[in-house]
């Protein structure tokens, strides 16, 4: 196990690195986190504040937080890839699991708020599988 991970968004100018002692992953399925995403569930690794160093520019992340309810979302704005970020309360910092460049030793714990999951999630399990676009 590597005791840090490293990440970065799709442009390449937010990079971090992050220890590898998640307290928990969870893909939560709900509608919140459909939007945000957009897609049928987010993934997400939960860590304490102080596990992240940045080494990109800081500078080129932009936060949401919505106004009334207890949910962030933070991206870089040169590409929109989702990046690390605190969560309101400060308590913990939430990794966007797509960010990090390595396998964490974590796998996924639970899939929550289920009930809200996207209708069309589980025939897109089952569709055809390709290595790339189909032909």
């Amino acid at each position: 196990m590597k005791d840090h991970l490293t990440g970065e968004c799709l442009c390449g100018t937010v990079k971090f690195s992050v220890a590898d002692r998640f307290k928990a992953f969870y893909q939560c399925h709900c509608k919140q986190c459909q939007q945000l995403t957009g897609s049928a569930f987010a993934s997400n690794l939960f860590a304490a504040p102080d596990d992240i160093e940045w080494v990109g520019a800081q500078d080129s992340i932009t936060t949401y937080e919505h106004p009334s309810r207890d949910f962030s979302k933070s991206f870089c704005k040169a590409c929109g890839s989702a990046v690390p970020f605190l969560n309101k309360t400060k308590t913990s910092l939430i990794v966007p699991a797509g960010s990090l460049n390595e396998l964490p030793d974590m796998q996924p714990q639970a899939n929550i708020f289920t009930s809200e999951k996207a209708c069309w999630l589980k025939q897109g399990l089952q569709a055809e599988n390709f290595s790339g676009f189909p032909e």
